[in-house]
């Protein structure tokens, strides 16, 4: 049985060194780019981790609010969206868009910046 290291596992492997290892002996730019390096492998785990229940949800969302097209891609629906946008067929007053582009912003920011103070505001908010 052949039992490799998950991409989750390995990319946690390089963040591990660099975290641990080499950032502590670096100075100047190095370490900089080591911290730049660091925070792109926080990104790629959380994105890993979080894509399949975020795309569920920003599918579902979309699904709902363009009432139709339940068999649709995620990138076919976010393309409908943005046509309805674009020729008026929904708006910030349409029922859902809001809430929508919200909570998919939010999922974004959690992957992408999640110390952001910005989303911990919106997260205490509500709706």
């Amino acid at each position: 049985m052949h039992n490799q290291p998950s991409v989750a596992e390995l990319l946690q492997a390089v963040k591990s060194f660099i975290d641990e290892t080499a950032t502590p002996n670096l100075s100047g730019h190095a370490a900089f780019h080591a911290r730049v390096a660091s925070n792109v492998l926080g990104t790629a785990l959380r994105d890993l981790a979080d894509r399949p229940a975020n795309d569920s949800a920003e599918r579902g969302r979309l699904v709902a609010l363009l009432t139709s097209l339940p068999e649709a891609d995620l990138d076919s629906l976010n393309e409908i969206l943005c046509q309805k946008i674009r020729n008026r067929e929904l708006s910030s007053e349409s029922p859902g868009l809001l809430n929508h582009l919200k909570q998919t912003t939010m999922a974004q920011l959690r992957v992408d910046q999640p110390h952001y103070s910005g989303l911990r505001t919106a997260e205490n908010a509500g709706d």
